[in-house]
């Protein structure tokens, strides 16, 4: 009865604990917000410019009923992959790979920009909703943005025009716009947020990085010698799977209006 009990009590307890944690973190919830709103409209535009340029027409009941099942469909299969992480033994503990962005990639070169995002949000939430965070949410919003640095630069190049040379050129583009995000955005907001949340000094979150790495010393070696290589690793792997797999499984993904579009 006690195991019962406490299987019904658990999403209280969860949404509780982030509540909590929400309280003592306002300003960087807030921050990440307007970043994600920003991303958000970057890929709305971007679609709809591109859309227009190619003459694709309004989706009609049936192409919206089977876009929200696609995304929810991917963002459940992101989800399960996010679960399975693994460590790097050259990196901090807190830096786990995995291949969740995979359906996230193929999901927005499917439909678009804007379904990566939502794809990649639900994703997030899910994780977070059913697992809590042991971040203060900086690692949640680290995930969401650097994944979106990734996938959107992405999309948005082969939703321009639909070829295998401009999904791998996109890869390629969106692989060192995420480096590129992934090594500001950890300088300047993501490790300080981490640090002030958990009440530590970012060089003990450097010291992480050089007890695995010996050339790590401070903070610009840290994101030359962590979260370089990681990012890289991470995009080239879900890219590398996108191309070997895209074209065999895209035709399951589209509906008959989809293919008749692009």
């Amino acid at each position: 009865m006690d195991k019962i009990k406490d299987f019904f009590q658990a999403p209280g307890k969860v949404l509780g604990k982030l509540l909590d944690t929400a309280k003592d973190n306002v300003g960087f919830l807030l921050l990440s917000i307007a970043i994600v709103a920003l991303i958000l409209a970057a890929a709305f535009g971007a679609e709809a410019y591109f859309a227009k340029k190619r003459g694709i027409p309004r989706r009609n009941e049936k192409l919206k009923v089977h876009r929200m099942t696609l995304i929810a469909l991917l963002s459940a299969v992101a989800f399960v992959l996010n679960m399975f992480s693994m460590p790097l033994g050259f990196l901090p503990t807190f830096y786990k790979i995995d291949l969740s962005e995979l359906p996230v990639l193929i999901g927005a070169f499917t439909l678009g920009p804007v379904a990566g995002v939502v794809i990649e949000f639900i994703k997030i939430v899910l994780n977070v909703l059913i697992g809590g965070t042991t971040t203060a949410f900086v690692g949640e919003f680290a995930n969401f943005l650097i994944g979106c640095a990734f996938v959107v630069p992405a999309a948005i190049l082969y939703f321009a025009r639909k070829s295998k040379r401009n999904a791998l050129i996109g890869i390629v583009l969106g692989t060192a716009v995420c480096i590129a995000a992934g090594c500001l955005l950890n300088a300047f907001v993501l490790l300080p947020a981490y640090a002030k949340a958990f009440h530590m000094d970012i060089s003990s979150l450097v010291a992480m990085g050089t007890e695995k790495n010996g050339m790590i010393s401070g903070m610009f070696s840290f994101v030359v010698f962590a979260v370089t290589p990681f990012n890289l690793i991470k995009c080239g792997a879900v890219g590398t799977i996108t191309m070997l797999i895209y074209k065999r499984i895209s035709r399951l993904l589209k509906s008959d209006a989809d293919s008749r579009q692009g």
